[in-house]
Parts: C-alpha cells; sequence; structure tokens
C-alpha cells in the first residue's frame, strides 16, 4: 500500500524546516545503514548530534500528529525519531535495497519496521533525478513529490532513491511500527476508512454508516496491536 499525503507541513513550517537544515552540518548517510544497504548508499544525513535535530524533528512530527490522513494510512504505534538527508553532487544516490525490519530507538528499545516515509523538503523543480522508486505489486512506481508532501508505503518494499544530477533534493524519512503489521489489512483499514468518510459527507451520520462504522472498529480491534 503506496499512498502519497499532499502538504503534510504548512508553508511557514517548510521554511523553519529549511531555514535549520541551512545551518546543519552534514555527515555520510551510512551512518544509519545496515550492512547490505551501506554497499548502495551514497547521501548525507544531519548527524545526531547536531543542535538543530530536536527542533527539526519536533516540526516534522507535529504537522504529521496532526494529519488524519497520515494515520490512518500508517495507523502509528510507534514512530522513531526522523530522520533529515540530502543529495548532492558526489553524494547522490541510494541504490536498490529494502528496509531493516528493526530499528534500535533512542531509549535502546528494538521497534519493528512496518511502514516507511519519505517527506519531501525541495522543490521538484530545483533538482533533477532524485526520484524515490518503490517496487510494489503494480510494478515500478516513481514518486518526485512537491516540497511538504509525503509518501507513505511498507517498509518491506524494495526502494532506491535516482542519482541527483542538478540541484539538491533535500528530504526526511522515518520508520514507525503498526499497530496493525500485515499490509493487507491496513489495506482493508484505510480502504474501509476512506470509503466510510464520503459516505458521511454525502449521506451524514446514517443508520448503515454507524453500522459500518462499527464493522471498522471491530475490525481495528481483531487485528490491532498495543
Amino acid at each position: 500500500m503506496l499512498i502519497t499525503i499532499d502538504d503534510v507541513l504548512s508553508s511557514e513550517e517548510l521554511a523553519n524546516v529549511r531555514g535549520l537544515l541551512a545551518d546543519s552540518g552534514w555527515v555520510s548517510g551510512q551512518v544509519t545503514a545496515g550492512a547490505q544497504a551501506a554497499l548502495v548508499k551514497n547521501n548525507q544525513q544531519i548527524p545526531e548530534d547536531a543542535p538543530q535535530l530536536p527542533e527539526l524533528r519536533r516540526i516534522v512530527l507535529g504537522a504529521l500528529q496532526r494529519n488524519p490522513l497520515f494515520f490512518t494510512a500508517a495507523l502509528p504505534l510507534k514512530i522513531l525519531p526522523p530522520f533529515f538527508n540530502r543529495y548532492a553532487g558526489s553524494s547522490n544516490t541510494y541504490g536498490l535495497h529494502t528496509d531493516n525490519a528493526m530499528r534500535l530507538s533512542g531509549d535502546g528499545q528494538y521497534v519493528r519496521a512496518d511502514v516507511s516515509a519519505t517527506l519531501f523538503l525541495s522543490d521538484p523543480e530545483s533538482y533533477e533525478g532524485g526520484e524515490l522508486v518503490i517496487q510494489d505489486a503494480a510494478g515500478r512506481r516513481e514518486i518526485k513529490l512537491k516540497a511538504g508532501s509525503v509518501v507513505v508505503y511498507p517498509s518491506s518494499y524494495l526502494h532506491e532513491v535516482t542519482p541527483v544530477t542538478r540541484g539538491e533534493r533535500l528530504g526526511c524519512f522515518m520508520f514507525m511500527q503498526s499497530m496493525v503489521r500485515d499490509v493487507d489489512q491496513r489495506r482493508i483499514l484505510f480502504d474501509m476508512d476512506m470509503a466510510l468518510l464520503q459516505l458521511r459527507q454525502n449521506f451524514g451520520e446514517i443508520p448503515s454508516v454507524v453500522s459500518l462504522t462499527g464493522v471498522y472498529h471491530n475490525l481495528l480491534r481483531e487485528w490491532a496491536e498495543s
């Protein structure tokens, strides 16, 4: 299940994030790469000790938490602190890989990575290349969103970032453990939630909508972990 969400960041938040990134230093992106990914990862990241990082994470997490579409797509139980990366110059690509199943959180606990997300921070016209290419059941999907928008997809999908041949691609990426670990079950719940939203807009809280809402929550109760 691959979902794109526009305008997750407001224009003010996007400007703040860009300003903080402009004042940040960069290190090799391999600091968070697993053994396999390290062979194909050639980008840069904000280091964990960067003074700007807590504020950057606060802005992004706050924007995600107020976005209902993000919640229904990911059904997040735990969200690891976001990372920020840069593709430019000779550090401009990330080859085909899959994300590690388990991620270590800041408190030393392991979190299962069910869902990955990439938040685009550069205007697509400002750079060439840099598409996030995701392989799913529909085939090869090339994603290049406007700044402030996010793509959410299963961490199990193979994906890559094509070389940036002009300009600079700034982004934020993150991993989360979903309340519903099975991707097909998450898709069913997402489709049902979107259908219920449309029914409410068209007909209001009629008895059949109330009944179907109960079905949604009973499925979530059956499938969710907490």
